[in-house]
């Protein structure tokens, strides 16, 4: 039998934390392993317990989620999901340069809560099509981006390749993909296998931000 996924909770609202608690504290396969009220805790609390998975909050006093995002990648103290209400969480899309792994809601139910604990667990990036156009949508509302030249990392990829990109950058899952594509599920995944080694990208969250950086995803998209 597997070890349990260890998960520790970063929120600075204890009623938050003791919900997800008791969500998740229930399954075999999770265990929660500690808590933390801001990110300078967090930091401390992954330090000691070594956590799989961290969901963390954005506006927390002291050290925001962002910044505790950081230092958590690059110590490899665990994947990190954000937990947002996007109510004034205007720093998602720094969260994912941070290294984030994806987005859950505050409003989650208890499956989606435990699905993006599992997934993150796994090494598997999380960001459902409703939150990536919601995250694409809110950072570049304001401002367009300014036409750019060809990212010179797109000339390694087939034409193929290049509409996977595109369509990792909308949020597409591998079924989406494939029934947009007429291509079988496998040979989707290898697809975006090569897109993210020939990029040089972490997992499907860097492709997004990548995507977007590049001017393949536009504000106008839906």
């Amino acid at each position: 039998m597997e070890a349990p996924l260890r998960v520790l909770l970063v929120d600075d609202h204890a009623m938050v934390r003791s919900g997800f608690a008791m969500v998740l504290s229930v399954e075999d396969d999770v265990e929660v392993v500690g808590e933390a009220a801001d990110g300078l805790q967090a930091l401390e609390a992954a330090r000691a317990t070594r956590p799989d998975v961290v969901l963390m909050d954005v506006q927390m006093p002291r050290m925001d989620g962002i910044e505790a995002t950081r230092h958590l990648v690059a110590e490899d103290l665990g994947h990190v999901v954000i937990v947002t209400t996007f109510d004034r969480d205007d720093y998602l899309f720094d969260a994912l340069r941070a290294g984030a792994s994806g987005f859950l809601l505050k409003n989650a139910g208890p499956e989606q809560l435990l699905d993006a604990v599992r997934a993150a667990g796994r090494g598997h990036a999380l960001l459902a099509p409703e939150v990536t156009r919601r995250v694409i949508g809110r950072m570049t509302g304001e401002h367009a981006p300014a036409a750019r030249p060809e990212p010179a990392g797109l000339t390694r990829l087939t034409a193929r390749e290049r509409e996977v990109l595109v369509m990792l950058g909308r949020g597409r899952s591998n079924g989406e993909i494939a029934a947009e594509l007429v291509l079988g599920e496998a040979t989707v995944k290898t697809h975006v296998s090569n897109v993210l080694a020939k990029l040089h990208l972490r997992d499907r969250v860097q492709a997004v931000v990548w995507a977007y950086e590049a001017g393949l995803i536009l504000p106008t998209e839906e």
